[in-house]
């Protein structure tokens, strides 16, 4: 599954902007490297379970999807690399990472952009914030059920239990970080943020 979904994404050829458009490529490289580092500030428990800030819903509303799972996977190949992660939990890191909080985000951002008001504040906390925690349960729910149903060792299942008393811990410490970064973009550069379109949000208000 996460390799048909990068599959889409590579189809989608989202490395175009990024030839075009080099201060966007400067802001993306930095951006991976940067969430990168900050995924090294963890609290594991065991080998396939971690708790740490992701960031996917931000690279989300900001690069679009295509760039956010392209940026994911590389961010988990470097865990790999450098021995954080276990190389046969690749697919799964990146399903719960990645494609569940973006896909969960492209939703979220769907209905804001076509059903709710043209208000920065609407887009600010509905994407920023109440996206990214539900964004951060879903990842959080789909690891629990990636362990449980594949995990034959019923301690890896209470574990996986346990973790999911975790998620309202993680959900608004996700948020708010994702939605105070998120507002400092729209303040000071919001053509910055391709999920947000300025003109319809700022400049017909």
């Amino acid at each position: 599954l996460s390799l048909g979904v990068i599959v889409w994404c590579l189809c989608l050829r989202p490395w175009r902007p990024l030839l075009e458009d080099t201060a966007l490529q400067h802001r993306w490289m930095a951006a991976t490297l940067a969430i990168m580092l900050m995924w090294q500030l963890r609290a594991q428990a065991v080998d396939w379970l971690t708790l740490h800030l992701v960031f996917t819903v931000l690279m989300t509303l900001v690069f679009k999807m295509p760039l956010a799972l392209i940026s994911n996977v590389m961010i988990n190949v470097a865990m790999v690399a450098i021995g954080r992660n276990d190389w046969s939990l690749m697919g799964a890191n990146v399903l719960v990472t990645g494609i569940v909080p973006a896909t969960v985000t492209g939703f979220v951002w769907r209905i804001v952009d076509r059903r709710l008001p043209d208000n920065l504040m609407v887009f600010l906390f509905a994407c920023g914030f109440f996206g990214t925690a539900l964004a951060t349960l879903g990842g959080g729910l789909s690891a629990v059920a990636l362990i449980i149903v594949a995990g034959t060792d019923p301690e890896a299942v209470y574990l996986a239990q346990e973790y999911a008393r975790f998620l309202p811990l993680l959900m608004p410490s996700e948020a708010f970080i994702t939605g105070m970064l998120l507002s400092i973009l729209l303040v000071y550069h919001p053509s910055w943020v391709a999920t947000f379109n300025d003109h319809r949000y700022i400049d017909l208000q």
